[in-house]
């Protein structure tokens, strides 16, 4: 072999060499930017608290109301500054045509109506450049702790007082997840406290585990349908462990039928139910019942979704004890 040809070999390995060394610090690159991707877009909500002891007092202040209600708005409906007694980051926020009529009905003494404030948002996880939203997981896990703080704060100053849950689309999610952990006795509030949960369109629908209203629908919540998908910011968490627990005879949901945030193909995802899945998928398509709930009819009577949980809430409220003063 000549110099020349000997001379050519060695630029070739070395060559070979270099592109190994920068593939390799490519690969390793790109996995640090996904690991990155998936730390910025956040985790799941933190364990929820344990509820306080059972002792509780005779009677209580006479700044406290008998019924606690929280609403909890759906993605884009709400902003972590907004106020929770006069909502107004969202005004078309399909949660005030529920807070509103109650807040006509009852004094605050008698109902004291909160509506969480939170990020409420659901970024496009592939957007480039970013769009400047908080991811479902971080947006879901803020919505649940300050709905945990209203809760855990509310109880500690009036041990007497009941609660009353409700919430729409990511903000059904939230309560949903809340009354599931209080139900299962590990949550901010003690279950028998609870008069009711209504959760309208919830992605974690679970057509066995509550009380459905409205007309018969096939399937279930998105995060059942899609479990165990993960991607930078949306974690699919599958139905909630045991469902509402102590409180699923009094937890109601609403949900369209060929909504797909809660009337999702079962186990979508299985490749026996594929085909069937992308016809489901035809339903979906530039359908916007998920924004018309307040429009959506649910009985004989022609009651609209919100409507039925405003009246349902407001029986719960008049129905509740009325706590001593002290």
């Amino acid at each position: 072999m000549t110099w020349t040809g000997r001379e050519t070999r060695k630029k070739k390995s070395s060559l070979l060499r270099k592109l190994v060394v920068l593939a390799a610090f490519l690969l390793v690159l790109l996995l640090a930017l996904i690991a990155l991707w998936y730390l910025l877009a956040g985790r799941l909500p933190e364990p929820i608290p344990s509820p306080p002891g059972p002792d509780r007092p005779d009677s209580q202040s006479a700044n406290c109301p008998d019924v606690q209600v929280v609403v909890v708005p759906g993605t884009w409906e709400s902003s972590a500054v907004d106020d929770p007694y006069s909502p107004s980051a969202n005004p078309a926020s399909l949660m005030l045509n529920v807070s509103r009529p109650l807040q006509q009905q009852f004094p605050p003494s008698r109902a004291d109506v909160y509506t969480v404030p939170y990020v409420a948002q659901f970024s496009n996880p592939i957007a480039f450049p970013p769009d400047g939203q908080q991811s479902y997981n971080n947006s879901r896990a803020a919505g649940m702790a300050a709905t945990n703080d209203i809760l855990v704060r509310r109880h500690a100053e009036c041990p007497l007082s009941s609660f009353l849950l409700t919430g729409f689309s990511q903000g059904a999610v939230i309560a949903g997840d809340v009354a599931s952990s209080i139900g299962a006795g590990d949550g901010p509030v003690p279950a028998d406290l609870v008069l009711g949960v209504g959760l309208i369109a919830d992605g974690r629908r679970d057509p066995a585990a509550a009380t459905n209203i409205g007309a018969p629908v096939v399937g279930v919540g998105a995060e059942l349908s899609l479990a165990g998908l993960q991607i930078p910011g949306i974690t699919m968490t599958g139905p909630r462990p045991g469902g509402f627990g102590d409180l699923a005879d009094r937890t109601v949901e609403i949900c369209a039928p060929s909504d797909g945030i809660c009337d999702a193909p079962a186990r979508a995802m299985a490749p026996g139910n594929w085909i069937g899945s992308a016809m489901r998928l035809l339903e979906y398509n530039n359908n916007p019942v998920h924004a018309l709930y307040n429009s959506y009819v649910v009985d004989e009577n022609g009651t609209t979704a919100t409507q039925w949980m405003a009246r349902w809430a407001a029986e719960k409220i008049a129905a509740a004890p009325t706590p001593a003063h002290s």
